[in-house]
């Protein structure tokens, strides 16, 4: 999604990094197309509000993607072609347009949340002019975000798409009618990719293959589009159930089925023959510039990839003295190589079955539970579940991702927990991935921002990466004071996967400004981290398909630890841990420098 830009915010991105645009378009709204309704700086934010609610009812028009999984149903029969040039040339000249209009106004008068609505939305929009100089929209398809997943996601009934009512199974069929136009042209864009010299690295694209292979299938009832008709509710009548059945048959049997094996087969025979070997974006046409700018929109900052590149180096060389420290608790004797193979290998830290892996899981959230007021005052409403990641997808799939819930409150929040090779998924990885997809990680930031209902809804339902999962990875660091990491063993892998995030910033710098291979890449990763080469694998492949957006963990974790030592250290005995964590969660995302003035206006109000 953000991936792990998150899965709510999927459609959105699809949209945004396949088209490489803003998935919006023109209102013609009178009131959109002067200032002249303000009669004053106090009437400025009321103004203000009435145009982002503008914007956003735009957004979801042009993009029901976005809709169905922000949990706004009225579209779910909708898929615009998002990949062409058409939708690209509208939304560059929506976008200028919005950004003229909201940035004429200017921040004079605003405060509070008004001015950072302001900043944000002037920022992104920026941003956003700035990304169309590079061709995203050429590479629509690869491992691990991919327009094929997506719909099978949706179509199966596993993802946001709704099948409660007879209009629901409506909706999808008319959606789903759609597939072969988007599928069409994203091979039209690959295409034009091909001639320009913009195309994936051959080792994601072999990824892709089997991923397809394993949806197609001869048989429209041995399909995961099938699932919902073979789980459809009792309460249909036998007229409706009959008709389903039919239309989803011809559906799947002379729509879906021939377009994904069309996608199929051109990526086998057309375009495989013509990808690359080499695995990072500096060998892409502009692509050191093109980089460097998916660094600044990943991290918020004006780091360099060098920058970042010593900041992960040093960063490793601490979290491996903490490591010691842990061997040195236990009485391991060897090295600190010999002490990652021990934790790999060793049968003590796996789960027998993954019945008992998805029972551990759900056992932490009790436990966790018991600590959070000791901690946060400020906690979502939203319930959330725990699920497997699906067989389809998970042999690619992050070790675990969260999906926020729906904002009609049908859909709780999901915790996707991924058991694919499930000797590599290990007892000590688990506390600290339940506390960063889970609670207080993901769940409780992003299902938090969603119920911010004062907020505008491009805040609610966007946000920055380095913030979000730069959040997800402090929350890891809380393990002690909410009772985990008891044993050593669990400790060491929270330092893991600390560590983990540490690496990304040296390997993500290494692959796409320094030439390093995806071969480099993997050794570096098996040498200095207890990570199985199985894992090891799919987050190098991770970082050559969405490059630079690994890197916004450990900066924005960073940042929020800097800023929590710097208010202890002002405040004293007067910090309050609750306090803190409600002044960095209440306002949603935020970018890292807006975060950081804000925490500092907190402090001095609260001396």
């Amino acid at each position: 999604m953000r991936p792990s830009t998150p899965a709510t915010l999927l459609a959105l991105a699809l949209a945004a990094a396949m088209a490489g645009c803003s998935p919006n378009t023109a209102t013609g709204s009178a009131e959109t197309d002067s200032i002249a309704g303000i009669q004053s700086v106090s009437d400025k934010p009321e103004h203000l509000d009435r145009l982002y609610a503008l914007y956003w009812e735009e957004t979801l028009k042009r993009n029901p993607l976005a809709a169905t999984y922000q949990g706004d149903n009225r579209y779910n029969d909708q898929l615009p072609n998002f990949l062409s040039r058409e939708y690209r040339d509208t939304s560059r000249a929506f976008t200028t347009e919005w950004l003229e209009k909201i940035e004429s106004l200017g921040p004079d008068g605003l405060e509070g949340q008004d001015l950072l609505s302001w900043q944000i939305f002037v920022r992104d929009a920026r941003d956003e002019l700035a990304s169309q100089r590079f061709p995203a929209w050429m590479q629509p398809v690869n491992q691990f975000y991919n327009i094929a997943s997506t719909f099978v996601q949706l179509g199966s009934g596993t993802g946001a798409q709704p099948f409660k009512t007879v209009q629901d199974y409506d909706n999808w069929r008319e959606r789903a009618s759609n597939v072969p136009v988007l599928f069409n042209q994203a091979i039209a864009n690959m295409g034009e990719g091909i001639e320009a010299g913009v195309v994936q690295p051959r080792a994601l694209m072999e990824k892709v293959l089997p991923q397809l292979d394993a949806l197609i299938r001869e048989d429209p009832r041995q399909t995961l589009f099938w699932k919902p008709v073979a789980d459809m509710p009792e309460s249909f009548s036998d007229a409706d159930r009959k008709r389903i059945e039919d239309e989803y048959a011809t559906l799947i049997a002379t729509v879906l089925m021939p377009a994904y094996q069309h996608l199929r087969d051109y990526i086998a025979n057309d375009y495989l023959p013509h990808t690359r070997a080499s695995a990072g974006m500096a060998d892409l046409p502009n692509g050191q510039d093109w980089y460097a700018f998916r660094v600044h929109q990943s991290t918020t900052t004006d780091l360099s990839p060098a920058q970042i590149h010593q900041i992960g180096l040093d960063e490793v060389a601490r979290i491996h003295e903490r490591m010691q420290e842990v061997m040195d608790q236990v009485g391991f004797k060897g090295t600190l190589q010999e002490f990652f193979v021990f934790m790999q290998t060793d049968p003590r830290f796996e789960f027998a079955s993954e019945d008992e892996l998805l029972a551990f899981y759900r056992g932490l959230e009790a436990k966790v539970n018991a600590k959070v007021p000791e901690l946060f005052s400020l906690v979502p409403r939203s319930p959330f579940e725990i699920r497997p990641v699906e067989a389809f997808r998970a042999q690619s799939a992050a070790g675990g991702s969260y999906m926020t819930p729906s904002e009609d409150g049908s859909r709780p929040g999901i915790f996707y927990v991924n058991t694919y090779d499930l000797p590599t998924r290990k007892t000590w990885d688990a506390e600290d991935l339940f506390l960063h997809e889970a609670i207080p990680g993901h769940h409780f930031q992003l299902a938090l921002q969603q119920e911010l209902t004062g907020l505008p809804a491009f805040r609610r339902f966007g946000g920055q990466t380095a913030y979000i999962e730069g959040w997800g990875l402090y929350a890891e660091s809380l393990g002690r004071e909410l009772g985990v990491y008891e044993d050593p063993y669990d400790y060491f892998g929270y330092l893991q996967n600390e560590l983990w995030r540490a690496i990304r910033l040296v390997v993500d710098t290494g692959l796409h400004s320094k030439g390093w291979t995806r071969d480099q890449v993997i050794d570096y990763m098996l040498e200095n981290s207890a990570e199985s080469r199985t894992q090891a694998v799919a987050e190098a492949e991770r970082y050559m398909a969405i490059p630079g957006q690994a890197l916004a963990y450990k900066i924005g974790e960073l940042k929020i630890r800097e800023l929590r030592r710097r208010a202890e250290q002002a405040l004293g005995d007067k910090f309050d841990i609750r306090q803190f964590h409600a002044e960095v969660l209440k306002d949603g995302s935020v970018p890292l420098d807006v975060l950081e003035d804000k925490i500092d206006r907190w402090i001095a109000a609260s001396q």
